[in-house]
């Protein structure tokens, strides 16, 4: 970037020699203020121009350049649904609050006639992974409903999933870009697929149950298999009922079945050496956290999961000096993993 000092001497050096051009001297001091806007300028123009590569946006420019050059749209976060079990006599109205301990809040969707105890379908007031809680979660009644004395969920809310992410959204641009994107091909399919709120991956397979037929296996972008939420969604999206009758976003003619990965769990047994100071359930928790980690990145992108991944991850985490007896569902070798499967953490038994 040019800075003002240079462009002042270049300024300078085109003034003719017949002026006073020293320090003090009007000609000098008149070019100097220009020169210090001018070098404003510059910086805005570098900005400007940096902007023009979809790698240095970020949030709602990197939002709005995409939809400006491809049409692509930034899937939006999904609110996490399930039911909670209520205690009491009483009418629960749509917009009811239930909550966790921690005050995720919950709403009830729909009008429920409650004696004794009763089920109210609830989904998250606010969207995103983090509405996804486990079984007994939810215990608080934020705002008091006349005749409820206790709430409980007796199973975990589900299908909660976050914003598209800056690096997943520029991964679809890119694969807009590249791939060769015709009517009905398996590319088109897996684009469809990817254009729904909370979809992760997507796999397209032609003639997967004969002529005229494609299965969309997809996961959510959580890196797990997709909740039959989501799959019911991605399925009225491209082919309402799988019924070829071009409803949706598929051709008509065309069956599309969407389906949800398999779940390939990996358990992991091993011995673990630790530095002094650090408390092996502390450094199990780093572990699995790294691990899930590493495994979303590869899900649906690898057909098999490399034992030195696995090992060199745990080895990296804080903590560890060193390791023995490591296994990956009972053997020490790669885990295949098929076109339909996703690999997940399953248990892990590790102990010094």
């Amino acid at each position: 970037m040019r800075t003002s000092e240079d462009i002042l001497n270049d300024m300078l050096a085109d003034m003719p020699n017949t002026y006073a051009k020293s320090i003090g001297f009007p000609v000098y001091d008149l070019l100097n203020s220009v020169a210090i806007e001018s070098e404003k300028l510059y910086i805005r123009a570098d900005e400007i121009e940096a902007k023009l590569d979809i790698e240095n946006l970020s949030g709602d420019e990197l939002t709005r350049r995409v939809f400006d050059l491809t049409g692509i749209v930034r899937r939006p976060a999904v609110k996490a649904i399930g039911e909670v079990t209520v205690t009491g006599t009483a009418t629960i109205q749509p917009g009811a609050l239930f909550s966790t301990v921690n005050n995720i809040l919950f709403e009830a969707t729909a009008v429920t006639i409650i004696k004794g105890t009763g089920k109210v379908p609830i989904q998250a007031v606010e969207a995103g992974a983090e509405g996804n809680v486990g079984t007994g979660s939810i215990i608080k009644i934020p705002v008091s409903i006349p005749g409820i004395t206790a709430v409980t969920n007796e199973e975990p809310t589900r299908n909660g999933y976050r914003e598209e992410n800056d690096e997943e959204l520029k991964a679809r641009f890119y694969a807009e870009l590249q791939k060769p994107i015709v009517s009905g091909n398996e590319a088109h399919y897996e684009r469809w697929a990817l254009e729904v709120a909370g979809v992760g991956r997507a796999k397209a397979f032609g003639l997967a149950f004969g002529d005229n037929t494609v299965e969309v296996c997809i996961i959510g972008n959580d890196g797990l298999p997709a909740s039959p939420e989501l799959v019911a969604a991605v399925q009225q999206y491209i082919d309402p009922g799988s019924q070829g009758k071009g409803e949706g976003q598929a051709p008509a003619g065309a069956y599309c079945t969407v389906t949800a990965a398999t779940e390939k769990k990996l358990n992991i047994d091993g011995t673990l050496v630790l530095l002094e100071g650090y408390e092996l359930a502390a450094v199990v928790e780093a572990i699995k956290t790294n691990i899930k980690a590493i495994l979303q990145e590869k899900a649906f992108n690898v057909d098999y999961i490399s034992y030195a991944l696995i090992a060199n991850t745990i080895f990296d985490t804080p903590g560890v000096i060193d390791y023995s007896n490591l296994t990956i569902n009972g053997d020490v070798a790669n885990i295949p993993v098929g076109s339909r499967e996703v690999a997940t953490l399953g248990a892990v038994n590790l102990i010094e």
